[in-house]
């Protein structure tokens, strides 16, 4: 049986709503900010300072389009996931635990 590795240490998790998004890096408190765009600026911002290369992010309604399109643009390569899957796991059932499991989910591969 093989074991999981981490082939992407350095990315995080993002889940997008209307009013807030979370981002989850791996061995930092998850961080929240608004939906705005000087928001969205932000939140970049604190991904670049944490050496993120890649995140993995929510793709809920259409809320993710803008976010998408300003973190490639700020050189980050964004993987959008559905939803649907995430949430259907047992026990993750908010938006900070969520964008910490896409994190875990985006950093391993066996």
């Amino acid at each position: 049986m093989s074991s999981l590795s981490k082939i992407n240490p350095h990315c995080a998790g993002v889940d997008i709503g209307s009013e807030s998004i979370f981002i989850g890096i791996e061995k930092c408190d998850v961080a929240s900010f608004g939906a705005f765009t000087d928001d969205y600026l932000k939140a970049i911002a604190y991904v670049k300072e944490h050496l993120i290369t890649a995140v993995a992010m929510e793709a809920t309604g259409v809320y993710w389009i803008t976010l998408f399109d300003m973190l490639e643009a700020a050189g980050i390569t964004v993987t959008l996931v559905n939803g649907k899957q995430v949430k259907h796991l047992p026990g993750r059932k908010s938006d900070v635990a969520d964008c910490q499991w896409l994190q875990q989910l985006h950093s391993l591969t066996e």
